[in-house]
């Protein structure tokens, strides 16, 4: 079965995936940009919300965990890596840069490991450091498995630059070996190249060229007969060349020489060539954009999946990010896992899933699924704990700041019991063994300066006696529609993972719109096999 792991990558291949047990890797890691990326929500009407948080932070420093992961690459047993690395940190020092590929040779490794002998790896990156993961790569896999640079434009002309503007990723395509998996892949036909090559048209529109069916000059024979008053050598024996007249496939010149009809819309188009400026970039109006700061577009992993996977192959995204390399996976009728260290893509993968493969079953591992294991992501990491937490009352994360000052907001949830006004319910997750009256109270305020409707606190540790009290003197929150609802609610992380409590709140269905929901997919797309 498919497989989402939340977790570190590097702890999650060594610890979950055995030798040579998947057919295709795509990554699409940090590229050391020194950018945070946020991702953005949305009200239910449409519009930006104050609601945001960083999705991820791209930047690596120095540190002890580069320096641990340093020494695991001194002590590996590929030797060749090991002075591969140790070349790199006397050149660039204990740099952010070298941060970087300290920790993505870590990654790399492992990756080899996994990847069967027939298998491919597609690592995309931009020029901010595809120079230094190039010799990476070449070292793990061996120049020889080198197979092609890919040249993908991103987007089009634009000035953000002092001198010319950057419009393109890499992929870099290496193999486990020569035996490889490739299923030839094809681009439409440019412009230039139909107007001059399929000039003639069809009186139903057709667009056409013409071949030559004699076989003058060519090796191999042919056929002597006379056909339609000529008698030539012809490339085809006199029986199928009937089939083609009959067919309406054969073109007469002037001179009464046959001429075989090819139609474009039955080529397939023109061999895959190492630069991909035919699939668009995902812009702020496309159907499939679900607001991640880096998503790439379907069409590109699907190129992808084709060229070097078959159906019932597994596919590896140990950077899954908002999951398109999992989505056309599923799409295309392979296995997927994918591995992320943010709860929020996690959280974003599960609905994009359900959303596109309704009734679609996959295991989700490393995500608190009991009381234990929601207290040890509590005392691991607050933060991933705070938005684990506002998924199970489906709401959005809010937070300025990756690890900012506590506002006393950490999620909140947009709904709608009436046509004109846009409310919303602030959400308090608190992850401590003590929880006190006082928070309640600070809740309250909370509600009243942000002008919400409603308050949610969520704890992992269970109230006291004076926190409830403090919660019902709040009162309640009446809706036009839908009744009333307390204003203040105390819910228990052990109560939601149980279903023995839930939030209330009017018109839940149109609620918490934590991500946009991905498109159905009706059917699998087919893997193509075109021959010319």
């Amino acid at each position: 079965m498919s497989t989402l792991y939340f977790g570190d990558n590097l702890h999650i291949l060594r610890d979950h995936l055995p030798d040579e047990s998947v057919d295709l890797i795509y990554l699409d890691p940090p590229f050391n940009s020194k950018r945070d990326y946020n991702l953005l929500f949305k009200t239910p009407k449409g519009q930006a919300s104050d609601a945001q948080i960083t999705a991820f932070e791209d930047t690596w420093h120095w540190g002890e965990q580069a320096e641990q992961e340093f020494t695991e690459l001194i002590h590996q047993p590929n030797t060749d890596v090991s002075e591969m690395i140790q070349s790199l940190r006397r050149f660039l020092k204990e740099s952010d840069m070298m941060a970087y590929l300290t920790m993505m040779a870590n990654r790399l490794l492992e990756l080899h490991r996994v990847l069967k002998p027939t298998g491919s790896l597609y690592l995309h990156c931009d020029p901010t450091a595809s120079h230094y993961l190039k010799v990476v790569l070449d070292t793990i896999f061996g120049a020889v498995n080198f197979q092609n640079e890919i040249i993908w434009k991103r987007t089009s002309a634009h000035s953000d630059s002092k001198t010319m503007g950057n419009s393109h990723d890499s992929l870099f395509l290496y193999s486990k070996s020569n035996g490889f998996i490739w299923n030839k892949q094809y681009q439409a036909y440019d412009n230039t190249y139909i107007e001059s090559h399929y000039r003639r048209i069809d009186k139903e529109g057709r667009r056409y060229r013409t071949d030559n069916l004699t076989a003058m000059g060519l090796s191999g024979g042919g056929y002597t007969y006379e056909w339609n008053g000529v008698t030539k050598l012809w490339r085809l024996p006199i029986e199928r060349m009937q089939e083609l007249h009959d067919a309406g496939r054969v073109h007469y010149t002037k001179t009464g020489t046959a001429e075989y009809i090819r139609y474009l819309d039955e080529m397939p188009g023109t061999p895959l060539q190492d630069l991909w400026d035919d699939i668009p970039p995902i812009n702020s109006q496309a159907a499939e954009r679900l607001g991640y700061p880096t998503q790439k577009p379907l069409a590109l992993l699907e190129r992808i999946l084709q060229a070097s996977s078959n159906p019932g192959d597994t596919v590896l995204d140990p950077f899954c990010g908002c999951g398109t390399a999992v989505h056309a996976a599923q799409k295309l009728g392979r296995n997927w896992i994918g591995i992320d260290i943010t709860h929020l893509a996690i959280s974003l993968i599960e609905k994009r899933m359900k959303d596109a493969f309704p009734g679609i079953a996959f295991d989700v591992l490393g995500t608190p699924q009991d009381f234990d294991s929601a207290r040890n992501l509590a005392f691991r990491d607050k933060y991933q704990f705070q938005w684990w937490a506002c998924t199970l009352v489906n709401a959005q994360p809010f937070q300025g700041k990756k690890k900012g000052a506590d506002t006393g907001i950490d999620g909140l949830i947009y709904f709608q019991d009436e046509a004109k006004d846009v409310k919303k319910i602030i959400v308090s997750v608190k992850g401590g063994e003590h929880v006190t009256r006082t928070m309640i109270a600070d809740l309250k305020n909370s509600v009243e300066r942000e002008k919400a409707q409603m308050g949610f606190f969520v704890t992992l540790t269970p109230p006291t006696q004076p926190m409830i009290t403090e919660a019902t003197s709040a009162g309640y929150y009446e809706s036009p529609w839908y009744g009333a609802f307390p204003k203040i609610q105390i819910l228990t992380i052990e109560g939601l993972l149980n279903g023995t409590e839930k939030p209330r709140y009017p018109d839940p269905s149109r609620g918490g719109l934590s991500f946009k929901k991905a498109k159905v997919e009706e059917e699998k797309a087919v893997q193509r096999k075109l021959e010319i």
